[in-house]
């Protein structure tokens, strides 16, 4: 006799809230210091369950994710959240991530087995926490930042769809994350910087994410739901042929992982094995390679550098040589044409000019000249 009386009541907290549009502001029931942004998606009832996907953005604005996630949010029926209070910094995040969670258990009909989370920057080290602690998570979308600590984990409990964008300095983490983690994940870069990615990634998120929960078993297989994905992902890959045979490679190579036993992958795996022994591919594979080791480098001359500020004796030699490293890099940020030094120097820049935490007043002067060639 419980499951009635519980659907009422489920239906009594949902019925005010509005289906098919976002919501900027609900406040949580239980402490109307919390809210959050909300999006349920127009064919939402209490007597089903439904995935949901719970938002952090490092700035506490759960609208920017809610609105970024929408559409994708409607055509794969998911409820998307997005918290008004976490942001960078907060000592009480626990308590905005208990709110929020008691909260949308309370009103919405969720699927226990279909909980992720995402975030951008802090935010995704928030939802990654979030997974790696008691709470189950089935997912995270992680945007522009890892692990919430130095843990490089080459296994998890849950599916992790990564983003990066090419100016992002958060870039060669991404990299890093994407390189030593074994169990299931998918790493993005898109055209941009350090920002949530674009409304067609996050589509791309959401189908892998659906991808995943037809491949666990977490909801009943359908034949014709699973080939549309998969139509949808070559074509995918296809588009983004013009940037060359190697994103055409790791594309299709992560289309025959994912797919693996839900639908015949033969022929995409012949292209993978063909492209593998193509002289382009292995060359531009290498060069990635290459350029995430010169963005290490960059970064570890400059704090070398720093911390010799601190040596009276080493100190003038130490600011010489970082004028000289952020001039250099300036110039290659501004230069007008896209290329591989460019990209290091914007995300090296970046990176220096967001981190920075010296107090030396030379050194600032030094940051300040610099620091508005990150982006043009």
């Amino acid at each position: 006799m419980l499951a009635p009386v519980l659907l009422f009541a489920l239906t009594l907290a949902a019925q005010k809230l509005p289906v098919g549009e976002v919501i900027a502001d609900v406040r949580c029931e239980a402490d109307a210091s919390q809210g959050y942004a909300l999006y349920l998606p127009s064919g939402y009832t209490p007597n089903r369950t439904w995935p949901i996907l719970i938002a952090f953005d490092p700035g506490a604005r759960g609208i920017v994710p809610v609105e970024r996630y929408r559409v994708a949010a409607e055509r794969y029926g998911w409820i998307v959240v997005g918290s008004n209070n976490s942001r960078n910094g907060l000592p009480e995040i626990g308590k905005v991530i208990g709110a929020l969670q008691a909260d949308v258990r309370a009103r919405f009909r969720l699927d226990p087995a279909r909980v992720y989370t995402t975030g951008h920057s802090g935010g995704a080290r928030v939802a990654m926490a979030v997974g790696l602690s008691n709470f189950k998570v089935t997912g995270v979308i992680a945007s522009s930042a890892g692990y919430p600590d130095s843990d490089l984990r080459q296994t998890l409990p849950f599916v992790v769809f990564a983003t990066a964008g090419t100016e992002d300095f958060n870039h060669l983490e991404m990299r890093l994350f994407d390189a030593v983690l074994s169990s299931p994940h998918l790493l993005r870069i898109f055209e941009g910087g350090h920002t949530w990615p674009p409304a067609d990634l996050a589509m791309e998120a959401i189908e892998w994410m659906e991808v995943q929960a037809f491949k666990s078993g977490l909801v009943p297989r359908s034949n014709s739901a699973i080939e549309q994905l998969f139509r949808r992902r070559i074509a995918q890959a296809e588009a983004r042929s013009a940037a060359g045979p190697a994103e055409t490679y790791l594309a299709l190579r992560a289309i025959a992982s994912d797919f693996e036993r839900l639908t015949d992958i033969s022929a995409v795996r012949a292209d993978v094995d063909e492209l593998s022994r193509n002289k382009k591919v292995r060359d531009a594979v290498k060069e990635a390679s290459e350029e995430d080791e010169r963005e290490r480098r960059a970064f570890a001359n400059v704090l070398m550098d720093e911390q010799r500020l601190a040596k009276p004796e080493e100190r003038a030699k130490a600011l010489s040589s970082l004028a000289k490293q952020w001039k250099t890099l300036s110039g290659q940020a501004t230069q007008t044409r896209d290329s591989s030094e460019r990209r290091v120097a914007r995300r090296v820049l970046s990176g220096l000019a967001t981190g920075a935490t010296t107090k030396d007043p030379d050194y600032l002067k030094i940051i300040a000249q610099y620091r508005g060639a990150r982006r043009p």
